[in-house]
């Protein structure tokens, strides 16, 4: 296992993501406990000391089971991350409930990282509202108190939620945790984020290095292309390289669901291997290529904007849509759009096509968004 510095302790640079954990029956909420234990111990023999869960995770039954599966080894052998649930507007009011609950459930009289949950669209004002919520207030006082050692945040916002929570809170924020891969290095602003990230002096954790699996089992003709640069590294080795190669970056979360998987991780992370230029254009290509299929092609150049009627922020909307269709669904183009009136949604368009005549794209934007409101339903 390689490891990395961070404050005067080495974190091993592969975390226990406990947001996958095996289920019985396909059941999300029943974790299969005997097999997640079994895992925890083949993380622990592999050197891996970071674990994280949440509130929300397998339906609030992650945080118990991983608590007792580190139950079962000593305190100082292991650090272990959760997070406050802001994702969930009905939890905004319930900070001082939740966390000593959170202390219970995991078993701990400590947690050595926690995380204000998904800062995004949706909650950044709840977030930023410390007068009507005090959820800012009550974490920097639990860290004073020793039960908080180090304070973070989790961002699937964009970049102006991004300024906005590090503009407020920044100073007192040990490190992010970011929606972080090769395919997001540009579709999700990847590059950008970690850039605001390096100029507050803030290191980077890293959530969905495989996004939820797909960079895991690429199209043939991508997969040929990389193993002929590497030809002992596996398809999801790639991903991790990539990683390897940011200096930003200390921790790489891994949802791991098997045995196999985690192996094959372990396996991964006992040498750091990140990568040369070569490769890095080359993996850069495949991105663009994989990225480029089904999405439209907006280059964000704002002509439309001016000649739509509703004033809509296209490409912004275009963003979210290349997001949600790529991914399948999901729930990051709905969070952010539900940060918008409904008179700037994608139901919104008139189907005018006035914005169409100046898209230098040539881009059916009127077709476009009513697919994206279909898609959304």
């Amino acid at each position: 296992m390689i490891y990395r510095d961070f404050e005067g302790m080495k974190l091993s640079a592969l975390g226990f993501g406990a947001m996958r954990l095996p289920v019985l029956d396909g059941d999300d909420s029943r974790i299969d406990e005997d097999a997640a234990l079994r895992m925890v111990d083949t993380a622990m023999q592999g050197g891996i000391n970071y674990y994280d869960t949440a509130w929300g995770y397998h339906g609030e039954n992650s945080e118990l089971v991983l608590g007792k599966a580190l139950a079962r080894y000593p305190r100082d052998s292991f650090y272990v991350a959760t997070k406050f649930p802001g994702y969930d507007a009905s939890n905004w009011g319930r900070v001082k409930e939740i966390f000593p609950r959170q202390l219970e459930k995991l078993g701990v009289a400590y947690f050595d990282f926690y995380l204000f949950h998904n800062v995004c669209e949706m909650n950044i004002d709840a977030y930023l509202d410390d007068e009507k919520y005090g959820i800012y207030s009550y974490l920097m006082e639990q860290k004073r108190q020793g039960r908080i050692r180090h304070l973070g945040f989790s961002c699937h916002g964009e970049m102006d939620v991004l300024r906005r929570f590090l503009e407020k809170y920044g100073k007192d924020m040990e490190f992010c945790q970011l929606q972080l891969n090769y395919l997001d290095w540009t579709f999700q602003h990847g590059r950008e984020k970690v850039e605001l990230l390096r100029q507050w002096g803030i290191p980077v954790w890293v959530m969905e290095p495989l996004r939820g699996g797909r960079l895991a089992n690429l199209p043939q003709q991508h997969a040929e292309t990389l193993k002929a640069l590497r030809p002992d590294e596996e398809v999801p080795a790639w991903a991790f390289r990539f990683l390897q190669s940011i200096p930003s970056v200390t921790m790489i979360l891994s949802g791991m669901s098997s045995e196999e998987q985690l192996e094959k991780n372990l396996a991964t992370f006992a040498e750091d291997k990140p990568l040369t230029d070569t490769e890095m254009k080359t993996l850069m290509d495949v991105a663009q290529r994989m990225l480029s299929l089904g999405t439209v092609p907006c280059t964000a150049c704002h002509y439309c904007i001016s000649h739509c009627p509703m004033g809509l922020d296209i490409p912004r909307l275009l963003a979210l849509y290349n997001e949600h269709v790529y991914t399948g669904g999901g729930f990051i183009a709905p969070m952010a759009l539900s940060a918008l009136d409904e008179n700037k949604q994608p139901q919104a368009c008139l189907q005018c096509r006035s914005c169409e005549q100046v898209c230098p794209q040539q881009i059916k934007i009127s077709e476009v968004l009513k697919d994206f409101s279909e898609k959304l339903g």
